[in-house]
């Protein structure tokens, strides 16, 4: 059992109704889990407004709400007014389970691209060094040897200090986690003090019904982490990096490849062997020394400067840096899969115009004898979506390779018609084949000597959704499914 008025003392409220003074059973916020004694946080959701539930948590015996409008329960409900429950929400779940941030070491990555490779890259340095390590992101949280399937990049506050309470138990000296947008506007990281915030780079991307109004908009949240962490790392290179740094609160480092960074990267060399691709680099500024990643392109670069400069805050040694990002993997993100000697496979998770744009860029400077693009778009989307990832693949690749991906409730053959119409403004060569292991099978078969080949949009999804079941599907079994039946070894 917990206090009430212990949970609401790091907040403003008012008590409008009942006694504060009162014994809590469970902080809730989900009304299908309501019982007897909780405290419950009206929510007001895009779909659903928690406060309509107010009557029904009164019958099953909640024995306080936490509310921003107007509710008519039973006089002695205790009855908690606050200006945000989303807020509200964030600082009740810190103080329920016991303020677990401050046992650890948080560092927040933020930005449009490259939130999820880093959060591993750093993950894998700081592991290497010694430090034990939790992660919270896209694809999963990762607390010692136990992994919990994401559903969001950055949870729901309750679930963010229930997962930090868990690492504390667990030992672990830090957390590195990914930081959305929506994560910020919604407050789920309210409630504790991250030790470093991270800025990745900044484009136009979740602009739209139930994301951000406008861009201006989705920056203004990213700038969030600045005035909630101690230190802000942040690429100098990119073009809004002022602007995210309005009104920041915290001490300020730069990386990129710019003479002012403090931690730079210059003499960028690509590495293309056979079945690999890779990039070395020389770091000076604040550390001095070379480095090879076995990651394609610029971007790669960035990540790992943005790992480099957390890690050197830890008293991490370059060698120790050196060996952990070589190591370094993450699961759908040019995660390179070997098939043979003759070419390159890899598996991304760019599912979008903006993202595949800028892996195929990254590997057209490779120069490729061909680059092959296999993809689908998933169903119950923007069909535009389909019509622009058809557009960029028709100009950037030099054969397309068009497959189903998650048809969800529409018709697969309808949607690979949508993302041919975008190819077919191009003049691009494609084929179809609707069977995705099918599909595959066809690219691994007819690779050529130097060819790159990159499957795109599932990534780490190890599913296919169809008709509202999701069926098993994870691209390295139909690869290694592939090369057993072609007789090759991976």
């Amino acid at each position: 059992m917990k206090h009430l008025k212990q949970l609401l003392c790091r907040m403003e409220y008012e008590c409008v109704q009942g006694d504060p003074d009162i014994e809590i059973g469970k902080l809730i916020y989900d009304s299908r889990k309501l019982e007897k004694d909780a405290l419950f946080v009206c929510i007001s959701g895009t779909a659903v407004n928690g406060h309509q539930f107010a009557q029904e948590a009164a019958e099953k015996g909640a024995a306080a709400l936490v509310v921003s409008e107007e509710v008519q329960v039973p006089e002695h409900i205790a009855v908690i007014k606050v200006k945000d429950t989303r807020y509200a929400l964030a600082l009740l779940s810190a103080a329920y389970f016991d303020y677990p941030a401050e046992q650890l070491k948080v560092i927040g990555i933020t930005g449009t691209k490259g939130k999820t490779t880093t959060t591993y890259m750093v993950k894998s340095i700081l592991e290497k060094a010694g430090y034990k390590t939790g992660l919270i992101g896209t694809i999963e949280t990762i607390i010692g040897d136990q992994t919990i399937p994401s559903a969001n990049t950055t949870p729901e506050s309750y679930l963010i200090q229930q997962y930090f309470r868990k690492m504390a138990d667990a030992s672990c000296d830090c957390c590195v986690m990914e930081v959305s947008s929506q994560g910020l506007m919604m407050h789920r990281t309210a409630g504790f003090v991250f030790e470093i915030g991270i800025f990745t780079n900044l484009e136009p991307d979740h602009i739209g019904p139930n994301e951000h109004a406008s861009f201006e908009e989705y920056l203004a949240c990213k700038s969030r982490l600045f005035r909630q962490c101690r230190l802000g790392i942040l690429n100098i290179d990119d073009a809004h990096y002022k602007e995210i740094l309005k009104d920041h609160t915290c001490t300020v480092e730069t990386f990129g490849f710019s003479e002012d960074a403090d931690i730079r990267a210059s003499d960028l060399k690509l590495v293309h062997k056979p079945g690999y691709l890779g990039a070395a680099y020389h770091i000076s500024g604040k550390l001095d020394f070379d480095v090879e990643i076995n990651l394609p392109g610029k971007f790669s670069v960035y990540n790992a400067l943005t790992a480099i400069a957390v890690c050197r805050h830890f008293g991490v040694g370059t060698g120790i840096m050196k060996q952990a990002l070589w190591e370094a993997k993450t699961k759908g993100r040019i995660e390179m899969v070997k098939v043979s000697d003759q070419f390159t496979l890899m598996i991304d998770y760019a599912h979008n115009a903006m993202s595949l744009k800028s892996l195929l860029s990254t590997l057209r400077e490779y120069e490729p004898k061909r680059l092959v693009c296999l993809f689908g778009c998933g169903g119950n989307r923007a069909r535009a979506r389909r019509f622009e990832m058809g557009e960029v693949s028709g100009n950037m690749a030099d054969l397309t390779i068009i497959t189903s991906d998650n048809p969800r409730f529409e018709d697969p053959q309808a949607i690979m018609e949508d993302i041919k119409t975008g190819i077919q403004k191009t003049g691009g060569r494609y084929v179809e084949i609707i069977d995705r292991k099918e599909a595959i099978r066809y690219a691994i078969a007819n690779g050529m000597p130097g060819d790159v080949i990159v499957l795109a949009g599932k990534g780490h999804e190890d599913y296919q959704e169809i008709k509202g079941k999701k069926y098993p599907m994870d691209e390295r079994t139909l690869i290694a499914e592939v090369l057993a039946e072609l007789g090759k070894e991976a």
